[in-house]
Order: structure tokens, then C-alpha cells, then sequence
């Protein structure tokens, strides 16, 4: 995907009204999660929510998204004071259209969930970096710094 226009979407988020890509005009990274209240995910939000300022300082914005409800989200995103949107995609549009969705093992049995994948889209609109397969620690960071030589 690195390099291609990135294709438009629509999505209901916490902020109480639709997100939608192409309102974006600066810089927006977007890391799928698997689960709202999860360990890896809870550390993952955290780490984007303590370099939030230094995101923003660089002209970005984040957006999670899982396959969560908004009720679910807005619960995940008040309990750890998340200051920025979480998205919802329970049709797993969003999800298909960046192919996260892959087959996992969880306590030796195969389940489908969404593979941990951070995407920055550029003020263009295009995929400028993506990262999959994601370890939390320092991914955060290692995102910010990308921003920063945009």
C-alpha cells in the first residue's frame, strides 16, 4: 500500500459524528488494534496518548480503529483518557480495505482477528508509511519520528 492513494472511508467515531478520511487535511496515522481493554492494545493507546502533543506539534493526527462498538469505545477511550478519536468498524470494511484482518493463534486455537498495523496517510491523502505485525514497545515512538520528516 506504501505510496498509493489512499482509498476514502467513512466510519462512526467517539467524537459522537462520522469520520471520514478525506475531511483530513494534515498528516493522519491510523493503527488498527485488535481489542478495546486487551493488554497490548491498552499499552499501544497509552504510548499514542502520552506523545499525543509532540503528534500534534508535527501537524498529525491519530485515529484508532477496531472492530469494537462505539459503546465499547467510548468506554476504552474514557477510561485511559484517550485525547484523540476511536473508530468503529464492526463490517470490517475499513479493516479489508487495509487487509489487517488475518488468521491468529490464541491458546493454541486459530482465530480471525485484526493483525496490529499502524498506516500514515500524508496531507495528500496517500500511504506514506505502514508498519504490520506491530510489537508495541516503541512503536509509538518509532511512528512519531516517521511524522516528523514529513
Amino acid at each position: 500500500m506504501t505510496g498509493t492513494t489512499c482509498p476514502d472511508f467513512t466510519l462512526p467515531g467517539t467524537a459522537g459524528a462520522e469520520f471520514q478520511l478525506s475531511a483530513s487535511r494534515k498528516p493522519l496515522v491510523i493503527y488498527f488494534y485488535p481489542k478495546d481493554n486487551t493488554p497490548g492494545c491498552t499499552n499501544e493507546s497509552m504510548d499514542f496518548r502520552h506523545l499525543h502533543a509532540e503528534f500534534s506539534a508535527a501537524g498529525a493526527e491519530i485515529v484508532g480503529i477496531s472492530r469494537d462498538s462505539l459503546k465499547s469505545h467510548h468506554n476504552f477511550k474514557e477510561k485511559l483518557a484517550l485525547p484523540f478519536e476511536l473508530l468503529s468498524d464492526s463490517e470490517e470494511t475499513v479493516c479489508n480495505m487495509f487487509g489487517v484482518i488475518k488468521m491468529k493463534n490464541m491458546y493454541g486455537k486459530q482465530v480471525r482477528g485484526i493483525e496490529r498495523s499502524t498506516f500514515v496517510i500524508d496531507a495528500q491523502g496517500n500511504v506514506a508509511r505502514e508498519w504490520r505485525g506491530v510489537k508495541v514497545p516503541g512503536h509509538a515512538s518509532e511512528v512519531l519520528g516517521f511524522v516528523k520528516t514529513l
